[in-house]
């Protein structure tokens, strides 16, 4: 694998050398392609966009559950010298809208159950947009002198493989440019670091919007001949794992948290065959990763951005340090400015923000680093430990800085019942929090619940420093969701919007 292949060029070896073997499926079995019957797909598929007027240099919009005919949608585009992008499933008609205007796409891919959003989207007229609503099937009709090998062979490394479109927690999201070049170096720095083999299962699950799950569930396998198990609704993998029993498994620490608290042996959770697992998306409890060390699985967690392709430092399977992120991936450089500020280059970082000058070069500077907005620390042998965003530091009435970050990883994984925690204290005398609880685990609870947070904040507070503990707390009636007014899709805290819907709960906390 060489710094300069394509997606292209690696999609067509390895459906080459993988020919007959399993590539696609579904829970249910209803769909179960090799890596031959993939290819005659993505060709017809390519052949059915082209014929649509997709060109090199434009931008796909696909609005799909994790599915199937996903694969074939992305790299069918691709093969066309294309941007093929993901639409959260959650978005509203505002939110597509912005980002399928921001990136020019002109065809949008959908599904039945995102129909209504699409054609609402299609009927504000702001971008003129043909809407394909996938059956099964793309349309296939190709122009009279198609030639797919010719048209693939002009992709070149520095053409977009993808848009990320950046979760928005401080406003309106921003489309991150990622290269072929990018996507092929990230997936053979993750390779050597993690021992990735050929011929792996694994499960599809996240949203394809995010830059992880594109990676680990969709060019890692291009690259490397695996089988992929797709899972249309998030809240089925639990009971998908022990079907596929998958060999590879990426989740951001949520779901390891709640695998956790079931108290099942691998076997049981569907993790028993799995060699590489890894956490990453947001900070994850160093007891979690302990957890799954006690039973036998190194539970690897990495750090990076989408700026980044998804990961920029990685916990290596054989030396994994807990309460850190990882040394840094090969090929990319990481350091730290003199405000602690981690800093990044290499291969792996974005060509830019797609139309905002301005955002690139305040994100990379003259000397090419992309300025994380984190705050890190290195250890003695080179392990990276995140201290908190450099934005999102508490800083009480007394001066002191704390990490919301840590806090919040410490109520979480104090007990099961609590879902979400938002640490408050900026400017405060003492820190609050908002929680919600976990609907699975607070009806399964047998005695008195109310308690039991209260239990589970109290134990929280033992392993912190008096100054950051949890003085006050309230608890919220719904849970928080990803994609809605307190989450980010990817599950991150949007904590200016937390603050204003919730003053009034806050104001109290903070009462005589």
């Amino acid at each position: 694998m060489t710094p300069t292949t394509t997606l292209c060029e690696a999609f067509a070896a390895t459906a080459a050398a993988h020919a007959d073997e399993p590539a696609l499926r579904t829970t249910d079995g209803a769909i179960a392609w090799t890596w031959r019957e993939y290819a005659d797909r993505v060709r017809a598929a390519a052949a059915g966009l082209a014929g649509m007027g997709v060109r090199h240099g434009d931008a796909v919009a696909l609005w799909l559950t994790n599915r199937p005919e996903f694969h074939v949608a992305d790299t069918a585009a691709s093969h066309l010298g294309a941007a093929p992008f993901s639409v959260y499933a959650t978005f509203t008609v505002e939110q597509a809208e912005h980002v399928i205007g921001d990136a020019g796409s002109r065809v949008l891919v959908t599904e039945p159950a995102f129909l209504e959003r699409a054609l609402a989207v299609r009927e504000r007229g702001l971008t003129p947009l043909e809407v394909i609503v996938l059956a099964d099937e793309l349309p296939t009709a190709a122009p009279a002198d198609f030639d797919l090998e010719a048209v693939s062979a002009q992709v070149s490394p520095d053409d977009l493989a993808t848009l990320i479109y950046t979760s928005g927690t401080t406003g309106p999201p921003k489309g991150v440019e990622l290269t072929h070049r990018n996507v092929v170096a990230q997936a053979g720095a993750m390779r050597e670091v993690l021992g990735l083999a050929p011929r792996q299962r694994a499960i599809s699950w996240l949203p394809m919007a995010h830059i992880a799950e594109r990676l680990c569930t969709h060019y890692v396998p291009m690259l490397l001949g695996w089988s992929v198990t797709c899972v249309d609704e998030p809240r089925g993998v639990a009971a998908s794992l022990p079907e596929v029993r998958p060999q590879f498994f990426f989740s951001p620490p949520r779901l390891w948290e709640k695998l956790r608290a079931t108290g099942r042996p691998l076997a049981q959770l569907g993790l028993d065959r799995t060699r590489v697992a890894v956490v990453g998306a947001a900070p994850c409890p160093p007891e979690v990763v302990g957890y799954f060390h006690g039973l036998g699985l190194p539970l690897c967690e990495v750090y990076g951005m989408s700026e980044t392709t998804g990961v920029a430092t990685i916990n290596p399977p054989a030396a994994i340090r807990v309460g850190t992120v990882g040394t840094v991936l090969p090929g990319v450089e990481v350091a730290l400015s003199d405000q602690g500020e981690i800093l990044m280059r290499g291969p792996v970082v974005m060509r830019g923000y797609r139309n905002r000058a301005d955002a690139t070069a305040e994100a990379i500077d003259g000397d090419g680093w992309l300025h994380s907005g984190d705050v890190g620390a290195f250890d003695d042998d080179g392990y990276l430990r995140i201290v908190d965003r450099i934005k999102e530091l508490i800083i009480n009435a007394a001066g002191k800085n704390m990490s919301p970050a840590n806090i919040e990883a410490a109520i979480k994984s104090a007990g099961s019942v609590i879902a979400n925690a938002c640490a408050i204290g900026d400017g405060r005398p003492y820190n609050v929090a908002l929680v919600t609880l976990d609907p699975d685990a607070a009806a399964a609870f047998d005695g008195d619940l109310a308690a039991e947070v209260e239990a589970q904040i109290g134990r929280a507070n033992e392993r912190l420093a008096r100054v950051e503990q949890i003085k006050r707390f309230t608890v919220l009636e719904a849970d928080w969701v990803p994609g809605g007014d307190e989450l980010t899709p990817t599950m991150k805290l949007k904590r200016k919007p937390i603050a204003a819907k919730y003053a009034t709960e806050i104001a109290a906390l903070y009462g005589s």
